[in-house]
């Protein structure tokens, strides 16, 4: 029997907490999932705040928080912990979505930077081999950017923009973000079941 998998949910400050809110509530849901490790920024924590209206005296109750329901699977680590298991290449880590990423966090991580917990997991992953998917939230993007996407790429990292499909017909936010959500997942080997998956033919009519 497959052991159930580990995955690392860096979030930082850039605009796009529903993003993580929905990677989080599948996470939990997923029988196939059997722990969740939450690393937030200091700007993610504001985000969080901003977008979503969650703010915590307790750091550890963030998860329950987000998801508005228990977080039965999800562990909160603190930014600064330099030193939490994740941080090490030996800990069962399966992979890592940073969602939303900054522009800065993708550059950190591109430059080998690890300073803080979120970074530093990130590029245990990159030297790992194991899946790392940054969900970059920027927009327009400049030189420094794209160079950094490349890099991050052969790094071995995904790159994965926070770009919403529309040719499933979505009807509401919620559809966007987590079709978006699954795709994501499915980067990390854990396809959804209610992914949209096209499957051809003529383009529809005009009435």
């Amino acid at each position: 029997m497959p052991r159930a998998h580990i995955v690392t949910v860096g979030v930082t400050g850039a605009s796009g907490a529903v993003y993580a809110r929905a990677v989080l509530r599948i996470l939990e849901a997923d029988p196939r999932v059997g722990r969740v490790f939450f690393v937030a920024s200091d700007a993610a924590l504001r985000l969080l705040a901003t977008e979503l209206r969650v703010v915590a005296a307790d750091a550890k109750k963030l998860p329950s928080m987000i998801l508005g329901a228990a977080a039965k699977k999800i562990e909160y680590l603190p930014n600064k912990d330099i030193g939490a298991s994740i941080a090490s290449g030996s800990a069962l880590v399966d992979g890592m979505v940073v969602v939303p990423c900054s522009a800065g966090a993708m550059g950190s991580i591109a430059a080998g930077v690890a300073d803080d917990l979120l970074t530093r997991a990130a590029d245990v992953c990159l030297k790992e081999r194991r899946p790392l998917v940054l969900c970059l939230r920027e927009t327009p993007l400049n030189r420094i950017h794209l160079e950094n996407m490349l890099r991050v790429h052969d790094a071995g990292a995904t790159v994965m923009p926070a770009m919403p499909a529309f040719y499933y017909g979505p009807k509401t936010i919620d559809d966007i973000v987590e079709q978006y959500a699954y795709r994501v997942l499915a980067q990390l080997g854990l396809p959804q079941q209610r992914q949209y998956r096209w499957k051809g033919g003529p383009p529809a009519k005009r009435a």
